[in-house]
């Protein structure tokens, strides 16, 4: 079986890649089941993020050392966590448009972005705010803040690149160039507070040890995580799908749903 795809959409040769993969990255099948799927992933992430906050902020008890100002961990760990996957993720998906031609995945690594960078601001935001009570200063010029402050300015500068080149194909490429490079910066951040002295504390969770926190804090940090989760795919998948309408306007898919609505 041949694995190379005809076309691309500008008519040039596609490159090799499995043709069941272009059938699943279709816009109107992304369009179709993500839109399907929208409605539980949003009650999911309502359901999971407020039972996250009642555990964090009623049932978890004080911590021993840092009070009360330890609770802002259930947002700031799930935000910073997800600001690191969401931009791998952003890599991938531009690159994986770049390297084949799939137009899916680009529109997919656009619509990452804007919420990667807000996940990443919110992780900076609540930093700063357990920062204050605990080192005594909002900022730091910290390993991990500094590597995470670069990631915020490497969402911006894809966003910004993407934006300021008007042919979509072009501004796909450059945005997947800047992301492959910013790359390199995702493990610096995780393993920052293990290369160098800093501040931050080290990992509560980590693979290859036990949870070094209470099991009620446990429990509302992973809630807290997954309703990230699941808003994440939530307005991710939502953008794209705004992201595919816009692009798409001129094919049939899209006129047949414009006649299914009206």
């Amino acid at each position: 079986m041949s694995l190379v795809h005809p076309l691309a959409p500008d008519g040039s040769p596609q490159r090799a890649a499995p043709r069941r993969f272009f059938a699943l990255a279709a816009p109107a099948r992304f369009y179709r089941a993500t839109q399907a799927c929208a409605p539980w992933l949003w009650a999911s992430a309502t359901v999971l993020a407020l039972l996250g906050l009642w555990m964090g902020f009623v049932v978890a008890p004080t911590d021993a050392v840092q009070s009360e100002a330890y609770r802002i961990l259930y947002i700031h760990v799930p935000t910073a966590w997800l600001s690191m996957v969401m931009y791998v993720a952003l890599a991938f998906w531009a690159v994986i448009g770049w390297a084949w031609r799939v137009r899916m995945a680009s529109m997919l690594a656009r619509a990452i972005a804007p919420t990667g960078a807000l996940f990443t601001a919110m992780a900076l935001w609540t930093g700063a705010c357990w920062g204050k009570p605990t080192w005594g200063t909002w900022w730091v010029w910290d390993a991990r803040l500094t590597s995470e402050l670069i990631l915020l300015f490497l969402y911006l500068g894809y966003l910004a690149l993407s934006s300021a080149i008007e042919d979509p194909r072009r501004a796909d490429q450059a945005g997947a160039l800047l992301a492959l490079v910013g790359v390199v910066n995702v493990p610096v951040i995780y393993f920052s507070v293990r290369w160098w002295n800093t501040l931050h504390q080290g990992a509560s969770i980590r693979a290859d040890a036990a949870p070094t926190m209470a099991s009620t804090m446990l429990a509302a940090l992973l809630l807290m995580t997954l309703a990230a989760w699941a808003y994440a795919f939530a307005i991710v998948f939502a953008r794209a799908r705004a992201i595919a309408l816009e692009r798409e306007h001129d094919h049939e898919w899209v006129a047949q749903l414009r006649r299914q609505e009206f």
